[in-house]
């Protein structure tokens, strides 16, 4: 396998990755002259060098547009530089930062205000009114006016007030996290089609460069035929 030496590092690469100056864009290239002012137009790098320095650029970039970044633009760097999803970190951050209390009064509330909760409480009232008026002939251990059950009404409701305050509290949470979240997942959709046009624009360069080398060449064969016709 053919291979060759970065100008910039000296390390062996393969020559398949082998990147000639000129087809870097001129943004890109004064990042590396900054780091490697012998480097120029007429000397080679490999991809991942060049790789190493676009995403400096779109750190540089980033820097610009928002000032000094913040823990969530350094998470979307760092998804990006590694090349991972962001969302499945995202999801599991949030998972593990759930207390035991928020869980519970996540239930509890899911609970509480739905069907299940109204039709089976409802039911519980019913039992509990026959059962003292009818089958105990209210005689029994909490007769008319049912002071006993509205004691438990009472405590109920004193009870799942705060939870459901707690719940609240945690959903406006839920909804702060989901607008970072969005945040970070627009961001790193940003940066990556800048990186994308990038690549597109290093792409197109590189195909111009070798359309003008093979018409150079046509261009000589023509050359070496009229040379012989005029011989």
């Amino acid at each position: 396998m053919k291979t060759f030496h970065s100008d910039i590092s000296n390390l062996e690469f393969p020559v398949s990755e082998r990147i000639s100056g000129k087809s870097i864009r001129l943004s890109i290239l004064d990042l590396i002259q900054k780091d490697h002012p012998q480097f120029s137009t007429d000397k080679y790098l490999s991809i991942s060098e060049l790789n190493t320095y676009r995403e400096q650029y779109i750190e540089g970039f980033l820097k610009k547009q928002v000032g000094s970044l913040n823990d969530l633009d350094q998470t979307v760097l760092e998804s990006l530089k590694g090349k991972t999803t962001l969302t499945d970190k995202l999801d599991a951050e949030d998972i593990h930062a759930m207390t035991f209390g928020q869980r519970i009064a996540d239930q509890v509330a899911a609970f509480g205000g739905s069907w299940t909760f109204i039709i089976s409480f409802a039911v519980f009232l019913l039992i509990w009114i026959c059962v003292n008026v009818y089958w105990l002939g209210n005689r029994g251990f909490d007769p008319y006016p049912f002071i006993l059950l509205n004691l438990i009404l009472s405590s109920l409701a004193a009870i799942q007030a705060p939870v459901i305050m707690m719940s609240q509290n945690r959903q406006e949470e839920k909804d702060r996290e989901r607008g970072k979240k969005d945040y970070m997942i627009n961001l790193k959709s940003e940066l990556e089609i800048r990186m994308l046009h990038e690549k597109i624009d290093h792409l197109i360069v590189n195909e111009q460069q070798e359309v003008l080398e093979i018409h150079k060449v046509q261009i000589e064969m023509m050359n070496d035929i009229i040379r012989r016709l005029e011989k």
